[in-house]
Order: structure tokens, then sequence, then C-alpha cells
């Protein structure tokens, strides 16, 4: 009955026209044929519509032909390449320390995991353990920007569709945790924090205390999100229902991340491929369950990633919790970076989904070739899939669920 969605999605036109016109006017009127009638797929004159790329709602420098007949969106093209920074060709002249850096500048609102993802694959090529102390801080860190990640992505989604004082609340919280970033390595935005081997500084004096603080805070407020959007009458009415996506037209895409886990798919690297030390700490992988309409629709998008802050608290208080309180955090850190001969490819969870990075080595300090696999560039590329057929305010309610980043797209 689904397919891809088609069926829904023209029944849905059709409904929306006979409302407006009545079926027998449209009949009479030859909107359509007898056999398109039934399907409900209306004819007009098609128009295309430029959206962005200086656009507040495209999330970035985005811009989205899209083609429309009348309200009904047909099809979109999404344009890239207008923030293109050259960062896989840069790597390639600088060595494997300083690319981390450039890791910051792919997905600058997750930093903390862009570090982590290079950082494990590196220490794999080079076969260097790093200390419990270590392993434990990186967690907690990669957690927390896992929140603060999903603070802006949430409030920008409600921002979208005209819900303006949650993303202040949102913001206001996402805040807070910047403050311990700051606290740590002095840095709000991007880091270098996690270095090949190790840390660039130990946890500061004040740093548990100040985080159970803040998880103490936060976490009943995370209900107050849920008063405040996912409940909302107008806020379900604008989602529910709304660019869903099959969980198989997410994986053929390659879909990671919230938005194939909101399609019902129980798949997270952190449990199912576990890195670092994930397999220590209990937690649960949240899917969409179709709460307020179908199974992998905008809703759901959003509301899995509101579950996924609270796993993220659970796992932040189980690392604190167990992390040892001995340990040099430069203990690992290798005098010179010259991995032998050959290549690697690693992926890690960052908050948008399975981040992949190919590294290539000729065996001196400077990376031979460095590829970085981007959840949200796969992401994006669904978009004609999943808007096509639905109405034209929609589009921005779909592109906002699927938060994206677009200094990770192009790269």
């Amino acid at each position: 009955v689904w397919g891809n969605g088609i069926f829904f999605k023209q029944k849905t036109a059709y409904e929306i026209h006979e409302r407006l016109v009545g079926s027998e006017m449209c009949i009479r009127d030859s909107c359509y044929t007898e056999d398109e009638g039934r399907m409900g797929v209306i004819r007009g004159e098609e128009m295309v519509l430029n959206i962005g790329p200086q656009h507040p709602a495209t999330h970035g420098v985005l811009r989205l032909q899209v083609r429309t007949d009348g309200e009904i969106v047909s099809s979109i093209t999404p344009y890239i390449g207008y923030l293109h920074r050259c960062f896989e060709k840069h790597c390639e002249s600088v060595t494997y320390e300083q690319v981390i850096p450039f890791t910051d500048r792919c997905d600058y609102l997750a930093s903390m995991t862009m570090n982590f993802g290079y950082v494990v694959a590196m220490e794999e090529m080079l076969e260097i353990k790093v200390n419990d102390r270590v392993q434990h801080i990186r967690v907690v860190m990669a957690e927390l920007q896992r929140i603060a990640s999903h603070l802006l992505g949430l409030g920008a989604f409600g921002l979208d569709i005209g819900a303006f004082t949650p993303f202040l609340h949102m913001l206001r919280d996402r805040e807070r945790i910047l403050d311990l970033f700051e606290m740590t390595c002095g840095a709000r935005l991007l880091y270098n924090y996690m270095w090949i081997g190790g840390l660039s500084h130990d946890l500061p004096v004040g740093f548990v205390e100040s985080t159970y603080k803040f998880l103490d805070y936060f976490e009943p407020k995370i209900d107050e999100f849920v008063n405040l959007l996912v409940h909302n009458k107008i806020f379900v009415e604008r989602t529910a229902d709304i660019g869903v996506m099959p969980q198989d037209v997410a994986i053929s895409y390659g879909v990671t991340g919230p938005n194939l886990r909101a399609s019902g798919l129980k798949w997270d690297l952190r449990r199912d491929d576990p890195y670092s030390i994930y397999n220590k700490f209990e937690f649960e992988v949240p899917v969409g369950e179709g709460g307020k309409g179908s199974v992998g629709d905008c809703w759901d998008r959003f509301y899995v990633r509101v579950l996924e802050m609270k796993e993220s608290i659970k796992i932040v208080r189980q690392a604190l919790a167990s992390m040892p309180k001995d340990g040099d955090v430069h203990q690992s850190l290798p005098k010179k970076i010259k991995p032998p001969i050959g290549s690697i490819y690693k992926r890690t969870e960052s908050p948008r989904g399975d981040l992949g990075y190919y590294i290539e080595s000729d065996g001196s300090n400077i990376p031979y070739r460095l590829k970085m696999r981007s959840p949200a560039f796969t992401a994006l590329s669904v978009i004609d899939e999943i808007a096509a057929g639905w109405l034209l305010s929609d589009v921005l309610a779909i592109l906002g669920s699927l938060d994206i980043v677009l200094g990770e797209i192009d790269r």
C-alpha cells in the first residue's frame, strides 16, 4: 500500500484539491483524466522555485531547486558547494596532528565528535592504547556534545515551522554545555581537544561537580520541551504524517543516525559496532514508533532526538561515576606520528549518524589520502524522495527534521 509513499502523497494532494474546488467541479473542468482522478494526480503549470542559498531555514548555504505544480512539490534538487573549503585536500598537505582543527570545522555544531572519530581511526592505525581516564573523558565530552547538537537542531527545527520560544529555551541550555567545554579547553565552538593518543587538557578542578549540577538541572527540562513542542497541536499538525521515510528507503539511500532510527531500525554504532568504551555502559537506542502519525515522519525524527538526549544523560552519569581519578591524558601521545604504509576506515556515531574516516598512509608524517563519510550528505540526498508530493510549506519542515550541517556536507 505504501511503496515509497507516492500513493499516499497523491491521495493527500487529491484531498486538498477536492477541499478547495470540490470533486464535481474538478471532474467537470477535466483537471485530470479518469484514471488520474482515481490516483489524485493533478495537472497544472509547473513552476520552479529557488529556496536559498541565503535562507535561514536551509541551515547553511544550500540552494533547493523546487519544482511545483501549484502548492504541490513534484521534485527537489539540492545544490551544494557554496561552503566548500577543500577539507580533504587540505589534510593531504598538513601533518596528522594538524588535521584535527580541520575536523572541528566540518560539523561545527558537533566538533567534539568529529575529533573523536578521527583520533579513534588514527589510534587504531598506529596501534596506540590510551588509558581509561582518557577514554572516559572522551565519552563524557562526546555525549555532552550530542546533547548540545540536538538542542540546537531541535530548536532550529521548531523555529523553521514558527515556534520561536522553544528555540530560546534550548539555546539557553546549550550555552550551559558550552560553558563546560570552555572551562575545559578554553573554546566554545571549535575545540581541538581530542588528540591522537590523548587529550589537550585534563579536566579542570570542579568540572565533574559542574557537570552533575548541569545534568540535575537539565534532565527535568527535557519534559518542558516535550510540553512546549512534542504534544503541541500546531506542531503535531505540521510534522505528523509529513515527509515519511520508509525504512527501506532510508537504507537504500545510506541514511544513518537519528533519521534512520526514526524509521524504526534500531541501529547505533555505539551499541552495534562499539568503539572506545561504549560497551561498558547501559543505554537504550530509541526508534520511531509513529507516536503521532506514521513511523518515519517528521514528528518521529524530532522525538527520537529528544529521547536520545535522555540516553546521553545516562551515559554521562555512568562515565563520570566510573572515571578513574588517576591517569595522565598525555601518557600515550606519540612524539612523532608516522603511520606504517597502509589504510584504515573507521566509523563512529556522531549526532547526525555514521561518521567515517578513510585514511591512507604512504609512511610519511602527512596523510597520502583522507576521506570523510558525511552522514548529513546522505540525509540530504533523500529529500527529493520524501518531499515530492507534499505541500510547499512542508518542504522546510522536512529539511529541518533531517538536521543537516552544510560544513560537513561540503567538506
